[in-house]
């Protein structure tokens, strides 16, 4: 529109000084009617200001990958590593319950969007406001009950299923705002980040010596959960939902220690990484993007977000040093150097006899389970700007 503004200015300047230069009445009234169309299509200043993406507040759920302190509200367990230094050394100078060296994903989000950090939502007397995060440390997509069933409940570290977080939520409405019409107003001016779930769901029965083949039975009901969930909090009045799906765990320094094998075929030629399970990572994520799909169809008024951790993952696998890493596979807090991966069930990060690389900024992986502050950032990058969501957050 400017350009073309501008061309009208110059061409009615031209004519009015410029003795013998004339545009025809037809050309002005042409470009005329041009310009007034543009102004009466272009939104105002104080328009354009109101159109940029902002939200009230950001409400997060999830496991390890988003817990901001909930495990850790109400004391910390004893055996419980992430609550030890040098967990939260680069951005807190202390460990505060997340499962990183600093930031979160959620916390980038929250950070570019003006909001403060999401605090954990058992944090006593904190201000929920303008959000709250009610991930915890071991949660489940499925109920504890199903692992009960199961005989693997012993690999659960607490029962804050999805449905368990949705009612934390409900339970705190009271004090976020005042009658249902107010709530639904509130939250469909707030964003949801459902997730990561299924992480657990896969961890527990896996290192439970359940079998590879049963294993992938759970996929579709834990999907199943997930969908259920984000309809929960759809039908309370959420409208921007962002969910995740979980990591290539294939790529872990956790699982390529522990599934080591001295056959090649077991691996992918390319990565290094175990094929079998980031074939049921991606199994996952194919049958929760269906569910969701289904769920968008169904709330047309909604925008419904796949986070895709496993591609963001992959890429940093394939090619470290396009986002200035130097180690994709071997964990930055861990074993002293130990092994191909840095890994060590008894030196695990935290824990007497590990260590801390000096440059946590160069690496992927933070303790061979969960990402560096530096590799959520480009994450957090690709969910609002794309390319790692589907649609990206701020499109």
């Amino acid at each position: 529109m400017r350009a073309i503004a501008s061309s009208c200015r110059h061409t009615q300047t031209a004519a009015a000084m410029a003795p013998g230069s004339r545009c025809s009445r037809r050309q002005q009234l042409l470009v005329a009617v041009a310009v007034v169309l543009l102004l009466a299509a272009a939104p105002t200043g104080c328009s354009a200001a109101r159109s940029k993406k902002s939200y009230e507040a950001i409400f997060s759920f999830g496991d390890s990958l988003s817990d901001a302190g909930n495990l850790i509200a109400d004391g910390i367990p004893k055996s419980l590593t992430t609550a030890r230094a040098p967990y939260g050394m680069t951005f807190f100078g202390r460990p505060t319950g997340r499962c990183s060296n600093g930031r979160l994903v959620v916390d980038f989000l929250a950070e570019h969007f003006g909001l403060p950090l999401p605090p954990a939502s058992k944090a006593h007397g904190a201000d929920f406001s303008k959000g709250a995060n009610f991930a915890i440390t071991g949660a489940t997509a499925l109920e504890y009950s199903f692992f009960k069933q199961h005989g693997i409940d012993q690999r659960i570290w607490n029962t804050g299923s999805i449905n368990t977080q949705i009612g934390w939520l409900q339970d705190m409405k009271p004090s976020l705002c005042k009658s249902d019409q107010e709530c639904k107003d509130y939250f469909g001016k707030s964003l949801f980040v459902v997730g990561e779930f299924g992480g657990n769901d896969y961890n527990a029965p896996l290192f439970s010596g359940v079998a590879f083949s049963e294993v992938k039975t759970y996929v579709p009901l834990v999907a199943k959960a997930i969908a259920n969930g984000v309809e929960k909090l759809i039908e309370l009045g959420a409208k921007d939902l962002l969910v995740p799906g979980v990591l290539p765990i294939g790529c872990f320094p956790l699982y390529l220690t522990l599934y080591n094998t001295s056959s090649k075929a077991d691996y992918n030629a390319r990565t290094g990484c175990l094929r079998r399970y980031n074939r049921l990572a991606f199994h996952h994520n194919r049958e929760l993007k269906q569910q969701l799909d289904e769920l968008q169809k169904k709330y047309p008024e909604t925008k419904i977000m796949y986070g895709d951790y496993f591609k963001a993952a992959m890429q940093f696998v394939v090619s470290p040093g396009n986002f200035g890493f130097s180690s994709a596979m071997q964990a930055c807090c861990g074993a002293g150097g130990q092994g191909n991966y840095n890994f060590n069930l008894k030196k695990k990060c935290g824990e007497e006899g590990a260590s801390v690389c000096s440059n946590p900024s160069s690496y992927v992986s933070w303790d061979g389970i969960h990402m560096t502050e530096a590799a959520y950032r480009y994450v957090a990058n690709g969910w609002l700007n794309g390319p790692y969501a589907e649609p990206p957050i701020l499109k």
